[in-house]
């Protein structure tokens, strides 16, 4: 559902309350907003954020030992093959690209569980919940996307909060980016990577429409260079 974006200047007092809190580095004060007043938000549709979350489920299912041959035939009995990127496929089906980048999607997987409301809680305080590969496909007993969709039952976020949570994000992967290069200690357990992977499913999966937005990027299009 398309809605109007809450308030952009109360969202970044409430992450950079947050970021106080967590005793973080503040951005600057031109540090852009991530959408203006008046815009309107929407998440993408539910069924296309439980198909990236059952790919990025394949692709760490790969980094984590399982074979090409039956990462693939899940895909094509699940009728996904077509759904991944070029790295991805490169990735899943024969073994190239750098498995370590691939390893960090935990993050992004935990963000779009987060997204689909079968993840509670996004604390940049704490890593991935525990048990959360239990809320995704169970690949090893062969259960299909279809049947996984049936079994979660998935009851997407508001696309106002999923908004708030971007900014929150978009703040934080600055302030633990610049908290690293003055090697200031982190409030938690996470990385400016791990950080970095779940804004990079918020900036994916919450698109706006306003005179500054274009059209939503593809996964591999998501642009975190501000």
């Amino acid at each position: 559902m398309t809605v109007t974006s809450p308030d952009p200047q109360r969202v970044r007092e409430a992450s950079l309350e947050e970021l106080h809190r967590l005793r973080l580095p503040l951005p600057p004060p031109n540090f852009p907003l991530a959408w203006e007043p008046g815009d309107l938000v929407e998440l993408r549709p539910g069924a296309e954020i439980e198909v990236r979350a059952a790919i990025l489920n394949v692709v760490l299912a790969r980094v984590a030992g399982m074979p090409p041959e039956l990462a693939t035939h899940w895909l094509d009995r699940s009728g996904l093959q077509d759904r991944l990127t070029g790295p991805e496929w490169q990735f899943v089906a024969e073994g190239d690209g750098d498995e370590r980048s691939f390893a960090l999607h935990l993050e992004a997987l935990f963000a779009l569980a987060w997204l689909l409301g079968i993840a509670m809680d996004l604390d940049p305080l704490l890593p991935s919940a525990d048990g959360l590969m239990e809320r995704l496909p169970n690949l090893p007993q062969g259960e299909t996307f279809s049947a996984w969709r049936q079994r979660t039952l998935a009851a997407p976020r508001g696309a106002g909060d999923a908004a708030a949570q971007l900014d929150l994000y978009y703040c934080l992967d600055w302030s633990y980016l610049e908290a690293e290069r003055r090697r200031l200690p982190l409030p938690g357990q996470l990385d400016s990577n791990a950080v970095g992977q779940r804004r990079w499913a918020l900036e994916w999966a919450v698109v706006f429409t306003g005179p500054y937005h274009g059209d939503p990027p593809g996964w591999e299009e998501v642009d975190l260079s501000t």
